[in-house]
């Protein structure tokens, strides 16, 4: 057995205990810390697959944000889970024949010939050589050539949504100072300068 193989192993065995402990962990706090594990895990697999892009994006996006994210839910919010879970059961027929459907479709991809791919005669974006740049570059000469346009309507798209979502969460309280620089801008010396006539041994 190689090193590289040796590796693929043990990532895969600590990722696939960690996914299981995510399900099957009582407390939501620990639940979060495996599910972390799994992606550090996930992530060095594709390093071992040479797409280290794909590696850096799930350990910077979803570890960094969406699993730290979590986090910081579960543990601000103070939810009671054992309330949560007191009306599982109510819901497991439904579960119950959800989980049949998903494992008769696994079962009906596994058995066919779904794996089974033939390479294009005829491509129509030729895949670059790998030996001559990296994974990374590749990546980002086919995004900023000929999907750039794509690129910038996502972006533009993200971009809607944060404002929408900062708009709607955001809300003013009342007697709070804050700047208004249409005011500021349109300020005079009649009214920024008030001049005061003080009398002689009297305070202001």
């Amino acid at each position: 057995m190689g090193l590289q193989a040796l590796f693929f192993y043990l990532f895969s065995a600590i990722m696939i205990a960690a996914a299981l402990m995510v399900v099957f962990s009582r407390n939501p706090v620990h639940s979060v810390l495996f599910l972390i594990l799994t992606f550090f895990n996930a992530a060095a697999l594709f390093l071992l697959t040479g797409a280290e892009f794909l590696a850096l994006i799930l350990v910077v996006v979803y570890v960094g944000a969406v699993a730290v994210l979590f986090l910081f839910v579960v543990m601000m919010l103070d939810i009671d889970f054992t309330e949560l879970r007191s009306g599982v059961m109510r819901y497991a027929p439904v579960g119950t024949l959800i989980g049949i459907v998903l494992s008769a479709e696994l079962i009906f991809v596994l058995g066919g010939n779904a794996f089974k791919v033939e390479p294009e005669a005829d491509p129509v974006q030729p895949i670059p050589d790998l030996n001559a740049v990296s994974n990374t570059q590749a990546l980002g000469d086919v995004l900023y050539t000929d999907f750039v346009h794509l690129f910038q309507i996502a972006g533009m798209v993200l971009l809607v949504a944060m404002i929408g979502a900062i708009v709607l969460t955001l809300r003013h309280k009342e007697g709070i100072k804050r700047q208004d620089i249409a005011a500021q801008v349109a300020r005079s010396p009649e009214t920024a300068v008030e001049v005061i006539d003080v009398k002689p041994g009297q305070g202001v």
